[in-house]
Formats: structure tokens, sequence, C-alpha cells
């Protein structure tokens, strides 16, 4: 069945790719996220693509009629509302597996510059100034990395702790005790992973279960001194915890790869449409003053952002979209 398609938040090669991939449909293809500024150029769109900028919610969805599937370019989905969609009868569906070495990598990357102070070291250096006083650091051997989510990124990052001589202890709602013997890590609960672990790392989706996770109740039983890691989802640790933590001393660092609020980040513009959310203001600010601190390094949600990944995510979300078309079998999450 042939399908009108609009892709959004797609540049130039990956056009190229998608279009000969989906030779024999109708695709039109945009740079900028799908928002209600442009949701008309996708109005007759039976299918449209998104990334995790794409705020999918009941208001654009009601302005696309002929809308049937959605085929995220990403494993999360929470950035559309996938209850509206099943209540419509509009398929959604993600790419599921693509980069879980890619973030576990990049997870490492961001440990390794806190726990070596490469990023204190480079912008010392980049102003001429060659000391090392302030810049000593620590090994990973014989730390204590607690893993919340023993996904399959997660089950990546405690592989590569391991080759570090690392110990590992790990928080998932779901064990799996054959997995934890044979990559010799211990399971244990929330509070025992937070008090006991030198770095802590994040890999959980977001949810409602998940939202606030590393809250103001628990983030004080961190160890004194503790780095926070997280390449998952900015919803999953309270901002304003965070930045207390930070500024009273009691985490050592944080390097993250995603912040709550962070598409404020993206672009000055949108705080006009929030200059009456003082919510959202106040996590504008928030995020700026982390930012700003020397004990914390920031990536701009880069960590699945690999040459390998990136094809896989675009193979994926061809094979979806022609699923869909075919009636065969793609990833389906309603």
């Amino acid at each position: 069945m042939k399908m009108k398609i609009a892709i959004f938040e797609v540049q130039k090669w990956k056009q190229e790719f998608l279009k000969a991939e989906l030779a024999g449909h109708e695709v039109e293809f945009f740079e900028e996220p799908l928002s209600e500024e442009n949701v008309e150029k996708a109005k007759d769109a039976e299918a449209i693509s998104v990334f995790i900028y794409s705020k999918v919610k009941k208001d654009i969805i009601e302005k696309l009629p002929k809308l049937k599937f959605i085929a995220t370019q990403s494993t999360g989905f929470d950035h559309i509302d996938v209850e509206f969609c099943k209540e419509k009868g509009i398929g959604v569906a993600n790419v599921p597996h693509y980069g879980e070495n890619t973030v576990a990598e990049h997870t490492f990357a961001l440990i390794l510059a806190l726990s070596r102070n490469v990023h204190k070291s480079y912008l010392r250096t980049n102003s001429g100034d060659f000391s090392i006083e302030g810049l000593k650091g620590f090994d990973l051997k014989d730390k204590t990395l607690g893993v919340i989510g023993t996904g399959k990124i997660g089950l990546h990052v405690i592989r590569m702790a391991k080759g570090f001589g690392m110990h590992v202890k790990a928080y998932d709602v779901q064990t799996d005790n054959f997995l934890s013997e044979v990559l010799h890590f211990e399971y244990a609960s929330l509070d025992e992973v937070l008090s006991t672990s030198d770095i802590v790392s994040l890999h959980v989706p977001y949810n409602k279960n998940t939202h606030h996770l590393i809250n103001k109740e628990n983030i004080k039983k961190m160890k004194k001194g503790a780095l926070l890691i997280n390449t998952a989802r900015g919803g999953a640790v309270d901002t304003d915890a965070l930045f207390d933590a930070l500024d009273e001393g009691h985490i050592g660092g944080a390097a993250l790869d995603v912040l709550e609020g962070e598409e404020l980040l993206l672009d000055e513009k949108q705080m006009l449409y929030y200059k009456e959310d003082n919510d959202k203001l106040r996590e504008l600010v928030r995020n700026e003053q982390i930012l700003k601190r020397d004990n914390v390094v920031f990536t701009p949600h880069i960590a699945f952002y690999s040459q390998e990944a990136l094809e896989r995510i675009l193979n994926a979300t061809a094979e979806n979209l022609k699923g869909f078309s075919e009636g065969g079998t793609i990833y389906s999450v309603s």
C-alpha cells in the first residue's frame, strides 16, 4: 500500500538514506521537529516519523485527520500520547534496539571525564594554564559502580565496569540471578545501591514509575562525594534535588547527557512560550546554574549519537514504515 509519509527531525544525509529505503511511497522530509506551528505540513500524511523533540500529543494528533501510523526514531516514546493513539486506532512503533553499546560507551566517557578531571584539564590548558593543582583524579579499579536499570544498556555498562576492575551493585524491579552470577554483580535495593556506590549510573526508561526516581529524599542517601551519571532521561532526576546536592557538596559531581526540561536549553526563543510558566522558568534557571559548575559534565543528549547507531535507527524506522504499509511485523508499542 502506497502511503504519504511526513518525516521530521532528519538531516540531509538521513533523508537520502530513507528516500531510497522508502521508494514507492510519497515522502516529505523536514529538519525541524513536528510542532503546532508546522503541523499543517503533515495534515495529509497517513504516517509520520519523529524523534524525541516532536511532542506528538492529543492537540497535534487531532490536527492530522488522515494519520494511521507513527514511527518514532527512538527507543523511548514518552513524547507520544500512546493512549490517545490507541483510542484513535493509530499505530505507534519505536526502535527497540540500536545503541546499547553506544550509550554504554558514552556513559564511561562521562565517568572518566569526571574521575580524571578531563573537562577541567581541557578548560585550564585551553586558557594557557598548565598547572596540575586541583586536577588529581581517582582510579576506577576497586570502586563500586551502582547501576540503576539492568536492561540491555545497563548490562553493557556492567560488562565495561568489570573490565575496569570495578565492583558492581545493581537495582532493577526485575532481577536475573543467572546474569548476575555470569557477570559477577550483585542485586540490591535502591537505597543500598545509592548508599554504597562511589558512582551511580542511571539506565531506566522514563515513565510514571521512574519520574524523579532520584529525588530530594533519596539523593541524600548517596555516599558523600559520590558521582551521579545520567544517560537515561532527564525526568528521572529531580532538578532541584540535583542542584541542592551539588550546592551542599553532598555529591562530588554529576555527568549528564540529559536534563529535566532540556528542551528549553535548545533555543532561547522558547522562553517566549513559557513566560507565564514559573515551573518551566525555574527548571531553566536551575539547569543553567547546574551546567556552570566545574564538577558537572554535560553533553547535549548525544549518548546515542554514533554513525553506526544512527544507521541502525534509520534501518529500523524504514522497516517500521514499510512493515505497516505491507501489513507485516513491526516494532509496535501500541
